[in-house]
């Protein structure tokens, strides 16, 4: 788990609504390993850097919002030749969960290897055991979108924004 999200802040804002760098209060940020029980761990980092930034009240939605764009990378973003190890300590990191806090706003962004668009599914089913990961996403946060990593880290980041009210 690292703290700096710095190196976040320059792609993200090519999607993002207008935010001034310079009103970043807070940024946090995880590695997490191709195996599924990383969303357990997502949400777990979610749970700590919220109630540190003293956004505990907030934490249902973005723990939903989290989860499902973890979720997301995992099943749909990694090559199938990459491995799911569930062995703790033998799996490469290739997706990256940030937390960004802006005066006003929180932005969760997932960042993985690939360059593939997500697709959000029109679906009437919603008895379907999946599908319906963006449309939760798209519901619960404010606003959603994602980009292609520009450089040598390539893959593409996913980003859902939550507007905090005033005193949050």
């Amino acid at each position: 788990m690292g703290t700096n999200g710095s190196t976040m802040l320059e792609p993200l804002r090519q999607g993002l609504p207008p935010l001034d760098p310079a009103a970043v209060s807070s940024a946090a940020s995880c590695a997490l390993p191709a195996r599924y029980e990383a969303v357990r761990e997502a949400r777990k980092f979610t749970r700590v850097t919220l109630d540190q930034w003293e956004l505990a009240d907030r934490f249902d939605d973005v723990c939903l919002v989290v989860s499902e764009l973890v979720t997301n990378a995992l099943r749909h973003a990694l090559p199938a030749s990459a491995p799911r190890c569930r062995e703790p300590g033998r799996e490469a990191s290739p997706v990256r969960l940030h937390l960004l806090r802006w005066t006003g706003r929180l932005v969760c962004a997932v960042r993985d290897p690939s360059q593939d668009s997500p697709v959000a599914r029109e679906t009437d089913d919603f008895s379907a055991e999946s599908g319906r990961g963006l449309f939760l996403v798209d519901s619960f946060s404010d606003g959603w979108g994602w980009h292609p990593m520009a450089g040598a880290l390539g893959g593409k980041v996913v980003w859902a924004l939550f507007r905090l009210r005033p005193g949050e």
